[in-house]
């Protein structure tokens, strides 16, 4: 039976470095996609880089609430052997890797072997018809108020938040390049309506007359006024040495005016002057 010269068996070893793929399975790695036969002398790796946490608990009392749950123990009647020997169990393994943070764990496990000790003392002696006050009644309470706030939190993560859930919709609307001129107040219409009164009790004359006056008349009149002119203001479509009535029967005509679409009453801003025009309705 022959063996292999050492000449061959180099030969082999230089040609399976020359093809990393065909002994790929023996890599220890793989780096930026290459394989690695043999781990670097200089790599450090911390000792608590692997590390895995299976659970995390928010402080010891949420640990403590955890371990009753998890055994379906009854809160109201805590096995403290059998807890404090779990809790003590992850406060040591805790305690190896990082001391501040067993600290607050190590408060509760005080806690915890003091009640049991309490428990196992005779009870003190109580006024007649009282039972004795159980050493565990500071922790249930506890417990249960954590335990409330805990399912109110959870509760309140599941309502849809702004960032989280949904985002707000932000639409862009361009202007129209027309200016919209502001609606006409009904507070400055009356102001407009009674500085005319006012004047026309200034020059109004005593005369007893009767005139019938029409609506319709007047209407044209206002038209007539407005006829080639863009603006015109407000006061300017009334006579007030005609007096009140035909005022009035102005107004009323002018009213008309506007809710048959014929003429706009606008202004420029608000408390600014009133003006009026005619109404141009493009044809169909």
């Amino acid at each position: 039976m022959s063996t292999p010269d050492t000449a061959e068996l180099l030969a082999d070893a230089g040609s399976a470095t020359l093809l990393p793929d065909t002994v790929d399975h023996v890599a220890v790695a793989r780096l930026y996609g290459e394989p690695l036969f043999a781990l670097p002398q200089d790599l450090y790796i911390p000792p608590d880089a692997l590390e895995v946490f299976l659970e995390a608990f928010e402080g010891p009392l949420d640990l403590l609430l955890y371990l009753i749950r998890k055994q379906n123990f009854n809160i109201l009647d805590i096995p403290m052997a059998a807890v404090t020997r779990q809790y003590l169990s992850y406060v040591d393994e805790i305690r190896s890797r990082n001391l501040e943070l067993a600290a607050e764990y190590l408060l509760m496990a005080a806690m915890l072997i003091e009640i049991k000790s309490r428990m196992l003392l005779p009870p003190r002696k109580t006024a007649e018809g009282q039972e004795p006050e159980d050493p565990r009644a500071e922790l249930v309470r506890r417990l249960l108020e954590y335990e409330r706030i805990k399912l109110a939190a959870a509760r309140l993560a599941e309502v849809p938040q702004f960032g989280r859930d949904f985002l707000k919709a932000q639409v862009y609307v361009e202007q129209a390049l027309t200016p919209r001129f502001p609606d006409v107040a009904l507070a400055d219409l009356q102001g407009a309506w009674a500085d005319i009164l006012k004047r026309a009790r200034l020059v109004q004359h005593h005369k007893i007359s009767r005139e019938e006056l029409s609506v319709r008349e007047h209407m044209s009149i206002v038209l007539k006024k407005l006829q080639g002119r863009r603006f015109a203001p407000f006061e300017d479509l009334f006579d007030p040495a005609r007096g009140v009535p035909v005022l009035v029967v102005t107004l009323i005509a002018l009213l008309e005016l506007a809710k048959e679409t014929l003429v706009e009453v606008t202004q420029a801003e608000a408390y600014a002057p009133i003006y009026v025009r005619l109404a141009f309705t493009p044809a169909a």
